[in-house]
């Protein structure tokens, strides 16, 4: 067998996706969403300081519904990624690391998610009478 004919190593195929490999994945998506989605809070300040206008038109942009999936969507990103990073701070405090405790604190952290992404998009319905 020559070199060009062995799979790289650890490679997929030899792996079975497991639930914390998917949620470390997650972590790492969600982190990229939301670096993404922070350029709309950017568009949206520069927007505020160049004046009425210019703001006006942010919020008519920001307030359509292509815009308003984008915000929930990160705003689901956030939740997950300030949960999952708390899980990661107890495993550098070395809590945690069991199969049983990963698989645990993996399913709470995708049910804290949920609840906290449900509640906010109630207060967001609440107070403003639409969401995000």
């Amino acid at each position: 067998m020559s070199s060009h004919d062995r799979p790289l190593s650890p490679h997929l195929q030899v792996h079975r996706l497991v639930f914390t490999m998917l949620l470390s994945g997650l972590h790492r998506i969600s982190g990229l969403a939301l670096s993404a989605a922070s350029l709309l809070l950017v568009a949206w300040l520069v927007a505020a300081a160049c004046g009425p206008d210019a703001y006006a038109t942010a919020m008519r942009w920001l307030s359509g519904l292509p815009a308003r999936l984008v915000l929930a969507a990160a705003l689901g990103a956030f939740w997950y990624h300030l949960f999952n990073g708390l899980r990661h701070m107890a495993w550098d405090a070395g809590f945690g690391f069991g199969k049983a405790a990963s698989l645990r604190s993996g399913w709470a952290i995708v049910a804290l998610t949920a609840v906290a992404f449900m509640l906010t998009l109630a207060q967001a319905w609440r107070y403003f009478g639409a969401w995000p």
